[in-house]
Formats: structure tokens, C-alpha cells, sequence
């Protein structure tokens, strides 16, 4: 049980590097639009091309990446032999951790 725990938590760590993209393209979309609408962030300026671009490149990289991630982690999960409650938190915290450690990076080193 632990062992396929820890499988899980490395494939997901592995998951990570590429997830950083869509974590990346959320928080833009975000930081340019809902954000700066409530005056939380401070749009791009020279983002002016709109939703729709960005609904059409980030919604299949989304999708494509979470359906990824899900047919990966299912039987892996069934392998490891423990509760849902256990598991699907460990393996977003591991597929989060690339995105967080590089998040620490820049605000270390920038």
C-alpha cells in the first residue's frame, strides 16, 4: 500500500512539470481579466485581443491535461489499495509541488 502511495505521489510529482503550463495559463487569464476587473491585479497592457484566443488555446490544453491526469492516477490509485480521501489529495499536493516550487524560486531569487 505504501509503496503504490509513493508511486503515485512520484508519478504525479513527474505530472507536475508539464501541469505548470496550465496552472500558468489559469493564472493569466485570471490575473488579466476576472482579477483586474475587481481591481485585484493589473492587466497585461498590451492584452487586448480578447477571451476567445485564449479560450481556444488554454480550454484543449486544460482538458488534454486533466483527462491526462486522470486516466494516469485511476489505476494507480486502484493499485495502492487506499481510500479516495487519502489518495486524490496526495496526488494534487505532488502535481502542484513543481508549480509551488517554482512559485518559492522567483520570490527568492526575484
Amino acid at each position: 500500500m505504501r509503496k503504490w502511495l509513493a508511486v503515485g505521489a512520484g508519478v504525479n510529482l513527474v505530472l507536475g512539470v508539464p501541469g505548470v503550463v496550465p496552472v500558468w495559463l489559469v493564472w493569466y487569464w485570471a490575473s488579466n481579466w476576472p482579477l483586474a476587473g475587481l481591481g485585484w491585479t493589473q492587466a497585461e497592457p498590451t492584452e487586448n485581443d480578447g477571451m476567445l484566443p485564449w479560450f481556444i488555446v488554454a480550454t484543449p490544453v486544460l482538458v488534454l491535461f486533466g483527462l491526462g491526469w486522470w486516466l494516469v492516477n485511476r489505476p494507480v490509485r486502484r493499485r495502492a489499495g487506499v481510500r479516495g480521501r487519502v489518495y486524490w489529495p496526495v496526488a494534487a499536493a505532488a502535481t502542484a509541488a513543481p508549480t509551488a516550487a517554482l512559485i518559492v524560486a522567483s520570490l527568492v531569487h526575484g
